[in-house]
């Protein structure tokens, strides 16, 4: 793997594996960032394994931290159930600051790396309803990179890449497809069973089939 060298954030779920790819195809050098932040299921890790795998990486670090701590979310807390209807608003699913936790923690790993360029797979049109998906929070993270690092104080300018953020699921999906994704490694659910099968009923569920249905492409996901 030839090029420039990027960290990419890969959680395992459709997206990721979306981005980890274009950033392979535009001639990065990837170095993939997993987080175990106290998710209620370990399953989506060993997805990020498979993807990273799959897709290859230069190095792929998971990096542990513990926002179970705080809950907050039923992500977070076994004690919140995952709603299996979509709600109006910011849903209980949203994990206070992950985004902004996740990227910092990129952040850090890009400047050991020098390089200045971070992707991650957030998308503002069919997700649900996460304040830290936005171009706005993106366009925030980026100024706050290159005001609080040496490297930014140095003149250098941090990229934070977003390339799936304005596109719908269905298109994400045929992008990923025609850049060789495998998506039967990936999973999406909120509250998979020990045997990683998807529920069919969270909001997370639903994005992903409609996606699939829409864009014409058989879902590979496994539900119970």
């Amino acid at each position: 793997m030839k090029g420039r060298r990027a960290v990419v954030l890969v959680s395992g779920g459709l997206d990721s594996a979306t981005t980890l790819s274009i950033a392979r195809h535009s001639d990065f050098s990837c170095y993939a960032l997993s987080v175990e932040y106290g998710q209620r299921h370990n399953i989506e890790l060993e997805a990020a394994k498979r993807v990273v795998n799959s897709i290859g990486v230069e190095e792929h670090q998971i990096v542990s931290i513990d926002l179970a701590a705080f809950g907050g979310s039923a992500l977070t807390d076994v004690g919140i159930e995952v709603p299996q209807t979509r709600t109006s608003g910011i849903p209980i699913t949203y994990v206070p600051a992950r985004n902004t936790v996740f990227l910092a923690l990129a952040l850090a790993w890009a400047e050991v790396l020098k390089t200045r360029h971070v992707f991650i797979g957030v998308n503002a049109v069919d997700y649900s309803g996460y304040p830290d998906c936005r171009r706005e929070f993106i366009d925030a993270f980026t100024a706050l990179a290159n005001l609080g690092t040496r490297a930014g104080d140095q003149g250098e300018r941090f990229e934070i890449h977003a390339p799936l953020i304005e596109l719908h699921k269905s298109d994400i999906i045929r992008l990923g497809l025609s850049l060789g994704v495998d998506y039967a490694t990936t999973i999406s659910c909120y509250q998979p069973d020990s045997d990683g099968r998807a529920c069919g009923g969270c909001d997370s569920c639903e994005i992903r089939r409609a996606g699939f249905e829409t864009a014409g492409a058989p879902d590979p996901t496994v539900y119970r």
